[in-house]
């Protein structure tokens, strides 16, 4: 699921994911929670609303650290991943384990790009070395790199291509429509959009970001609310050797 955008991508995910996993018969659901609360950033209670309404793992990004008092959650949950290559001693983990009702281990590592970002340690050196880790367990492994360039994220994929299951972007919260399975066996998208308000410039008040660039002075940034939509990308894996064998869009109206 593309990044969970406040309240109304809160509420949304309750009403049209527990459906949706039903329909699709989905084993496992990842979505990225770092702007779940208020539009930026997660709490703990939040997590766990996300988690008891059908979500298995929450990434994030760049926004994790907004409320403090998701810190001491990141180190005591394995359901909540933060960027792999943040310093080891930040909170939390980069990437975890975890199991679908039918007891198939799937590997899910997370990552922050570097291009029009802040200065962070090397994605792509960390993603193999968390793949490597993770595939003594699991050949099912799945990538969720929060990034700013495309470019970056498209690198990341073939990079990643045959390494593991599925590349799939976020942060933009624009999904795009380059949707596929790369020639050793990865699917990719640049990004899977956003689960949120899409009346809006990716999830806030348009009248308040428009200002913003007609007159170049601050202005406060509020959630928007009407448009609701949650975007995303199903994606079909071989559980024996990990390559894909479908990757899909998906964009749910309330």
């Amino acid at each position: 699921m593309g990044d969970i955008v406040g309240q109304p991508g809160r509420d949304i995910t309750e009403k049209v994911l527990p459906g949706l996993r039903r329909k699709e018969k989905i084993d496992l659901v990842i979505a990225n929670g770092e702007n779940a609360a208020g539009g930026s950033g997660l709490t703990p209670r939040i997590a766990d609303e996300l988690l008891g309404n059908g979500v298995d793992v929450l990434t994030s990004g760049d926004h994790i650290w907004k409320r403090r008092e998701i810190y001491d959650y990141l180190d005591t949950t394995e359901h909540l991943v933060r960027p792999a290559n943040y310093p080891e001693n930040s909170p939390g983990r980069g990437s975890t384990l975890v199991e679908t009702g039918d007891g198939i281990k799937i590997g899910v590592i997370n990552l922050i790009g570097r291009v029009f970002m802040e200065a962070v340690d090397c994605p792509f050196t960390i993603a193999v070395k968390e793949a490597d880790r993770l595939r003594k367990a699991t050949p099912v492994i799945f990538v969720d790199i929060h990034a700013e360039a495309t470019s970056e994220k498209v690198a990341m994929g073939w990079y990643l291509d045959g390494v593991v299951s599925a590349v799939i972007g976020t942060h933009t919260h624009i999904q795009t429509a380059d949707e596929k399975i790369l020639p050793k066996g990865t699917a990719y998208i640049t990004d899977c959009g956003m689960t949120g308000p899409y009346d809006s410039v990716i999830g806030r008040k348009k009248e308040q970001v428009l200002t913003r660039f007609l007159t170049q002075l601050p202005t406060r940034f509020e959630m928007a609310s009407e448009g609701v939509e949650m975007h995303g990308v199903i994606v079909e894996v071989d559980e024996k050797t990990g390559k894909a064998q479908g990757i899909s869009r998906i964009q749910k109206k309330l």
